[in-house]
């Protein structure tokens, strides 16, 4: 199952959480659903929630501000549709153009989603010395963009949600 999105109180995306942690929050009155899954509820004793897809929180978090969003490698994997970007097949691992044996670093555009077998080809080497081309080069998301990957929405849904958010009215 997806995860949840919390909104600030004043509806600005803040981050995802689990569907478990959601409830909870929702059952400690901290958040209210504000879209759920229109077919799935979650069952208690005695208490019946609908399924939140988003949940807003009931007050407002200081969140610092952020250019960029912080590298993982569940977000380059996500980031990059988790296709290989030697091969164009499932990707599984995460590969340094630049290898860390070499100084290179964990950053957004030193790293690219990679199949197993392409990341042993290439080995401790530069994509140019072991004779391999990039599909695609690596870029830095938005931290909305890495926000919309963690949950797993495709671009359809994506649009979706971000029509729904600018037309709620602003607390």
């Amino acid at each position: 199952m997806r995860n949840t999105l919390v909104l600030n109180a004043s509806y600005e995306p803040l981050t995802t959480v689990s569907l478990q942690r959601a409830v909870v929050l929702v059952l400690q009155d901290k958040a209210v659903v504000e879209q759920a899954h229109p077919l799935r509820t979650v069952r208690g004793t005695g208490i019946t929630v609908p399924v939140p897809r988003v949940i807003r929180l009931q007050r407002y978090v200081r969140v610092p501000f952020r250019q960029q969003a912080p590298w993982s490698r569940r977000g380059v994997l996500a980031r990059d549709q988790h296709l290989c970007a030697y091969c164009g097949r499932r990707a599984t691992t995460v590969d340094h153009l630049q290898p860390r044996s070499r100084g290179g670093e964990d950053s957004w555009l030193n790293t690219v989603a990679a199949c197993a077998e392409d990341n042993q080809h290439k080995a401790d080497r530069t994509p140019e010395q072991a004779g391999m081309n990039l599909l695609r080069r690596p870029f830095v998301p938005t931290p909305q963009a890495t926000l919309m990957l963690a949950l797993g929405l495709r671009d359809s849904e994506a649009r979706e949600l971000a029509d729904w958010l600018p037309a709620v009215p602003a607390a």
